[in-house]
């Protein structure tokens, strides 16, 4: 019972991780993961001492 309980599990996490794969590799998520991408090379307009964190 219990190798059948680990199979359905397996089964369950495998289709997870191809569904976060594709969702991941979309077409509708490139240019969103394109932006964000380049974030950290962009310049940053204020002061550090004016930006907030929150």
């Amino acid at each position: 019972m219990m190798g059948i309980v680990n199979g359905i599990a397996t089964l369950l996490l495998i289709i997870l991780f191809l569904g976060i794969c594709a969702w991941a590799w979309s077409s509708r998520n490139q240019d969103k993961f394109e932006r964000m991408a380049r974030l950290p090379l962009e310049e940053n307009d204020q002061p550090e001492e004016e930006i907030k964190h929150d």
